[in-house]
Order: C-alpha cells, then sequence, then structure tokens
C-alpha cells in the first residue's frame, strides 16, 4: 500500500461522491452542494492510492480559535489501515495551536476518535437538525 496524503481542492467530483456511496453517507445524494461544501472548507484533506480517491477529511474554522471536523471517511476496502489516522495527523499539526478542536461522532468511530485524543465535552449534549438517515 502507497498511500499519499495531500491538502488539496482539485478533486474530481465523481471520486468524491463514489467514496461517500461506499461509505453509505446520504451527503452523497446532495452530490453538487457536497462538492461545493467539500471544496469552500478551510481545509481539505485527501488521501490517495495511485490515481483512486481512497479516503478525505475537511476542516471548517474561524481561522483562529475554533475548528470544526465534519468529514473524516476512508474507503471501506481501506479501512484500519491508518489512512484516518494520517489524515487527522495533518489536521492536528495545522490546527495545534487552537483553542478548540471539535466534532461530532457515533458508532464505531467513537474508539477511533478517543484514541486520537478526543474525549466527550463535559455534560454537553450534541444536536442538531439533520435529513440524513444513517445515524
Amino acid at each position: 500500500m502507497n498511500i499519499t496524503i495531500s491538502e488539496t481542492r482539485t478533486i474530481p467530483q465523481e471520486q468524491i461522491i463514489e467514496l461517500y456511496k461506499a461509505n453509505k453517507w446520504s451527503s452523497a445524494d446532495k452530490s453538487d452542494l457536497l462538492y461545493k461544501a467539500l471544496t469552500n472548507s478551510h481545509t481539505l484533506i485527501s488521501a490517495w492510492e495511485g490515481g483512486k480517491l481512497v479516503g478525505i477529511g475537511n476542516a471548517i474554522s474561524d481561522g483562529y480559535l475554533v475548528v470544526y471536523y465534519p468529514h473524516l471517511l476512508v474507503h471501506p476496502e481501506y479501512q484500519g489501515q491508518g489512512i484516518g489516522k494520517m489524515i487527522m495527523e495533518v489536521m492536528f499539526k495545522k490546527y495545534k495551536d487552537f483553542h478548540m478542536q471539535m466534532l461530532t461522532s457515533d458508532g464505531n468511530a467513537v474508539r477511533f476518535y478517543e484514541k486520537m485524543g478526543f474525549e466527550k465535552a463535559g455534560n454537553t449534549t450534541p444536536m442538531w437538525i439533520y435529513e440524513g438517515k444513517e445515524h
């Protein structure tokens, strides 16, 4: 496995949609909006094996104090190989001095993020208005 991690906004839309569909994320159904959202993120990190997109993560930030990590996906055939960790390590390096780094996680992803150093935020309660079906 030869994985390349890069920060770029020039990712073919069809590869992004393929990755989201492989992970059964409902945002793949809004392909144009998903593409615009990702390519307009504060940071967009991608993982490649050759010319194939195998992972992606993005950050939304005010640029100074707070960063939110809304998406981190690794193609199911590549999960468990450290790709998600590599993407998050790039994010951590970029946002290391920020006051708050946050995300929302559920299911098996909770254990992954705990290993990355995240913890439950005090007595907070995650809340949302969400059109998706996968949670």
